[in-house]
């Protein structure tokens, strides 16, 4: 069985279990699965996450502390709506993604937003992750593709166009601080253009996440911005594209099954999610949920 979706015999025959014990599991919402147009198939990245999640554990072997109901990390506009939206109860501190792996690895937060690029190989989130991360019994969940690049004024009085006129312009700059995604992203895309990476701007305005990078802008305290489409839409700005980033959400394993976390997965599967990321432009969720990584 090679496909990533199994259909009722399929997952029996790979759990080792008869069918009629699936469609019971099942009854009782016990075991992940997706229903199309009627007929139940299983993902098979979450039923080995499932099969993961209750490995009996050696005995004597100490319990983790209970996390925060919290979500760290990077900030995504489309998140922040469906935690809102979902009632699933989790509460967010958004600043960063370098902050917020940190914050995670330490326990402070059941869940991290990241979508950091590794600059030496352009792949995201996975190699910062793995680095953050070591021991940690953590699952990386897609959440989705967004498209980033410059923001600047409506009307866009600069006459910038590209990367090269950025980094050429005079102009006050709204900033990511270090270890955060756009910070590594922006720089990362500057040296692809052989353009120096740091100490181009004037004067520079740190931002903690992108909508605050949108807001300084419209009030006119910074000339360019570096944020994804979304930001500029909403405060009404000129954006443009340079590239498409990889949002994901990094989980403790025992939490990924808890009913906050499946309340945020649920709602985000949703016809009114779909609307909404339509509505603030430039997003890709059509891997949304697909699991790129279970630590061992």
């Amino acid at each position: 069985m090679t496909s990533p979706l199994m259909t009722v015999p399929e997952v029996a025959s790979y759990l080792r279990l008869g069918e009629r014990k699936i469609y019971d599991l099942v009854s009782r919402g016990e075991i992940p699965c997706v229903r199309v147009t009627g007929k139940l198939l299983f993902p098979r990245a979450h039923i080995d996450l499932w099969l993961t999640e209750r490995a009996d554990l050696p005995r004597g072997l100490p319990r983790r502390p209970q996390r925060p109901p919290v979500i760290t990390g990077s900030h995504d506009m489309l998140l922040e709506w469906a935690v809102r939206q979902s009632g699933c109860a989790l509460a967010l501190l958004m600043d960063g993604s370098g902050s917020g792996l940190k914050r995670f690895a330490e326990g402070g937060a059941v869940a991290c937003g990241v979508h950091v690029v590794d600059p030496d190989t352009g792949v995201f989130n996975g190699p910062a992750v793995e680095r953050a991360l070591v021991g940690v019994p953590a699952v990386r969940i897609h959440w989705a593709r967004r498209e980033t690049g410059l923001v600047l004024p409506a009307g866009n009085p600069f006459g910038i166009r590209t990367l090269a006129d950025f980094a050429n312009a005079d102009l006050t700059f709204a900033d990511r601080p270090p270890g955060a995604g756009g910070h590594i992203l922006l720089r990362h895309l500057m040296r692809q253009e052989g353009l120096p990476a740091d100490g181009l701007w004037r004067s520079r305005r740190e931002a903690v996440h992108e909508a605050d990078v949108a807001s300084l802008i419209l009030e006119g305290k910074a000339g360019a911005g570096f944020a994804p489409r979304a930001a500029a839409n909403r405060f009404g700005l000129t954006f443009i594209p340079l590239a498409w980033d990889e949002f994901d959400i990094v989980i403790e394993r025992r939490e990924y099954f808890e009913p906050p976390f499946q309340a945020l997965l649920h709602y985000a599967r949703s016809p009114a999610l779909a609307d909404k990321a339509r509505l603030l432009g430039g997003y890709d969720i059509s891997g949304l949920g697909a699991v790129r990584h279970n630590a061992p």
